[in-house]
C-alpha cells in the first residue's frame, strides 16, 4: 500500500495538472489515507476540480475538504444577484423542466430544491449554476421522483456497472427494493465509487441510490 508521503505527492502532482488551478493555492495533508485540502480559491469551480482530482487518485480512502472560496470585492454580488442569475441559468438549461427547481441563497451559497423525473437533470441542475460568479458552493437536495412504473431489474443495473471500463464490477454488489439501489463491495477510488452511482442512476424507474462502496486498493493498483 502507498504510504502518507507516497499519497500525499500522487495528489498533489493530480492538483497540478488540473488546468485552472494553482497548486499554490491548495495544501495537501494525508494520513491513513484521509486526504485534506485547505486554501484560498477564487471560484467554486476551483474548489470543485481539487475535490475530484484528489478523490481520483487510488488510495485516498477519505477526503476532508476545507477549502475556502473568496471572492475579489469587484466580484461581490448580493444574494438576491446571485439568486436572479441562478434562475436565468436554469431556465435556459434545456435539460430542466420548468419551475420544478427553486432556489435559496444564503451568502453566496445556493440550495436547490424540487423535483425531477431524472438523476441527469438533477447533476444539470448544479452544473448549470456552479460557473456563476458570486457562487460560493451548492447544495442539491433535489430529489428524483420516476415517472416510470417499470420494475427495476437487477441484472440490468449490474450489466450497466459491467461496461464500464473504469470499474471492477466484480467487486461490487447490487441489491434492488422497489425504486431503491443499493450498491456495496469495494472500489479503487472515490472516482470509481462516484462513477457506480452515477451509472446505477441511468436505470429507468430508480427513485434513490444508496452507496454504500467502500474505498480501497490492491498492490497492482500502486503507480
Amino acid at each position: 500500500m502507498k504510504n502518507d508521503a507516497q499519497l500525499l505527492n500522487d495528489v498533489q502532482n493530480a492538483i497540478k495538472r488540473e488546468p485552472e488551478l494553482i497548486a499554490a493555492e491548495i495544501g495537501v495533508t494525508s494520513k491513513d489515507g484521509v486526504i485534506s485540502l485547505t486554501g484560498i480559491v477564487d471560484s467554486y469551480v476551483k474548489k470543485l476540480e481539487a475535490e475530484h482530482a484528489a478523490k481520483k487518485v487510488n488510495g485516498v480512502k477519505a477526503l476532508v475538504e476545507n477549502i475556502e472560496v473568496r471572492f475579489p470585492s469587484s466580484w461581490i454580488k448580493s444574494n438576491s444577484e446571485v439568486a436572479h442569475e441562478v434562475l436565468i441559468a436554469l431556465k435556459n438549461n434545456w435539460s430542466l423542466l420548468k419551475d420544478k427547481v427553486t432556489v435559496e441563497v444564503e451568502d453566496g451559497w445556493v440550495t436547490l430544491n424540487g423535483e425531477l423525473p431524472w438523476n441527469y437533470q438533477k447533476e444539470a441542475a448544479k452544473n448549470a449554476v456552479k460557473h456563476i460568479t458570486g457562487v460560493k458552493g451548492v447544495t442539491n437536495t433535489i430529489t428524483i421522483k420516476s415517472d416510470i412504473q417499470d420494475a427495476i431489474e437487477q441484472q440490468e443495473v449490474e450489466h450497466a456497472i459491467a461496461r464500464s471500463w473504469p470499474i471492477d464490477s466484480g467487486s461490487i454488489q447490487v441489491k434492488v427494493s422497489g425504486t431503491t439501489v443499493t450498491l456495496t463491495g469495494a472500489v479503487d477510488s472515490w472516482y470509481q465509487k462516484e462513477e457506480a452511482e452515477r451509472i446505477a442512476w441511468k436505470t429507468p424507474g430508480i427513485r434513490d441510490v444508496v452507496n454504500e462502496l467502500a474505498v480501497g486498493y490492491s498492490y497492482a493498483n500502486i503507480e
